[in-house]
């Protein structure tokens, strides 16, 4: 069955609002308050956030197809924080190299937004620049730089991106530990890792992680006016910086070694959101 996004003539927001409607009749939760798109190593956070009220297959809802991509889950979750609000937890992550189109990247954000939720959190497992970061390090998002030469923005729209990664939230994330670095994430097209030269590339023009996702979700989220909270995973140091080379299992060991800890401080951030 052909997903609605791939219609050009297609609305994607109608495609958004159908799709809150129906997690909010499977969920039984009218209005969510908050969503979070959970990358490589970040998934078991949503185990510690609050009581979870359902659990969806993705599929089941318009727009949406199981991730190609091993580390991340098909379903989406709603869960009931403890101040009484709602947390939408997407699993059902798109990414631009797979070929569907950047409307379905940006789908879930745009759903999410359509379920009520002004705060979106997007976390990814990537790779550091910065050689002083070891594999299993949580860094903050503090601005883009977008490589994959295309925009979610559709038309005549001009959208400011100027603190996009929200600064009150990355001060709110500080409280929780004051030790968080921050750094530039620059998204590739992918799926092939980065050269070295290009990792240099993204040095010099100002980045330090490096990596697949986020920076095209980020501005559908400013578009739909969400604030953001950005958190790479730091896997392993970048092409060119570790001297030995990448592989997708040592993204997912490094994901399942850091889990338990940068979990516990996604959970401890969203409980001060």
């Amino acid at each position: 069955m052909q997903n609605p996004l791939e219609n050009s003539s297609s609305n994607p927001f109608e495609i958004a609002a159908e799709a809150a409607a129906a997690i909010a009749r499977l969920t039984g939760v009218a209005n969510h308050d908050i969503a979070l798109t959970l990358g490589s190593g970040w998934a078991k956070a949503a185990d510690l956030i609050g009581e979870t009220v359902a659990t969806v297959p993705a599929t089941d809802i318009p727009g949406f197809s199981a991730p190609a991509v091993a580390g991340h889950v098909a379903s989406i979750r709603s869960i009931k924080l403890p101040n009484g609000k709602f947390a939408l937890v997407l699993g059902a992550r798109t990414h631009f190299y797979e070929g569907h189109g950047v409307r379905r990247v940006v789908h879930g954000v745009r759903t999410a937004a359509a379920t009520g939720a002004k705060t979106m959190i997007l976390t990814n497992g990537a790779g550091g620049i910065k050689e002083t970061w070891k594999p299993g390090t949580p860094v903050l998002i503090s601005d883009h730089i977008n490589l994959t030469a295309s925009s979610p923005l559709e038309g005549a729209t001009f959208v400011d991106l100027t603190d996009l990664y929200s600064s009150r939230l990355r001060a709110v994330a500080r409280e929780v530990d004051a030790t968080l670095d921050d750094g530039v994430y620059c998204q590739f097209r992918g799926p092939h890792y980065e050269t070295p030269a290009e990792v240099q590339m993204a040095k010099h023009i100002g980045g330090h992680i490096v990596g697949m996702s986020t920076a095209l979700e980020a501005i559908a989220a400013r578009e739909s006016g969400m604030e953001i909270l950005g958190l790479s995973l730091i896997t392993n140091l970048a092409a060119g910086i570790q001297k030995e080379p990448l592989s997708h299992a040592e993204v997912l060991q490094a994901g399942k070694d850091a889990e338990v800890r940068i979990s516990a401080l996604l959970a401890q951030i969203i409980a001060k959101i």
